[in-house]
């Protein structure tokens, strides 16, 4: 393995023990899940069918954004966070993502969670009770102490911003 110059590789324990309490708010929501041993995700599922007029399924038309209820609350422990992503799957196949991707969820929020969904696909495209829509990552987080001050220090790279690193 090369390094770059003047960078130091750490190793890193991926497999934190976190313990992450989640509360079904109706008997037939999924419990989140990992589907391989070293994914970084756990999947999440939709739970349709609480609304007698909604069903058990919805269509998502192309541009159109959803709120989909998962029927699950959780506690996110303090110093972490939860980023919700796109599953790889329905964002090739069919133009299925997050829109505010990564979504966050708070380690103070205990409210049901909802996946934001956008249909960036040429076709409607049906979600269905029970199928998994997003992934969650459990992340750590560092609170910032914000520091007021008149200049900053110098850097190679300067205020020139998007596109300023290369094109590849």
């Amino acid at each position: 393995m090369t390094e770059a110059p003047g960078l130091e590789i750490k190793p890193v324990n991926h497999r934190l023990p976190v313990e992450l309490p989640v509360r079904r708010l109706d008997a037939r929501a999924t419990l989140p899940a990992y589907h391989s041993e070293l994914a970084a995700g756990l999947d999440i599922a939709a739970c349709l069918g609480r609304d007698p007029i909604a069903g058990d399924a919805f269509v998502i038309h192309p541009h159109e954004i959803f709120k989909v209820p998962t029927g699950l609350a959780m506690a996110i422990p303090a110093g972490f966070e939860g980023q919700v992503r796109p599953r790889s799957g329905l964002s090739i196949n069919h133009g299925i993502t997050v829109p505010n991707a990564p979504g966050t969820i708070d380690a103070d929020y205990r409210g049901e969670l909802f996946i934001a969904l956008i249909n960036l696909g040429v076709e409607p495209y049906e979600i269905r009770h029970g199928m998994r829509i997003a992934q969650l990552v459990i992340a750590p987080v560092a609170h910032a102490r914000v520091v007021e001050t008149d200049t900053l220090d110098e850097t190679a790279r300067g205020e020139r911003g998007f596109g300023s690193t290369g094109h590849h």
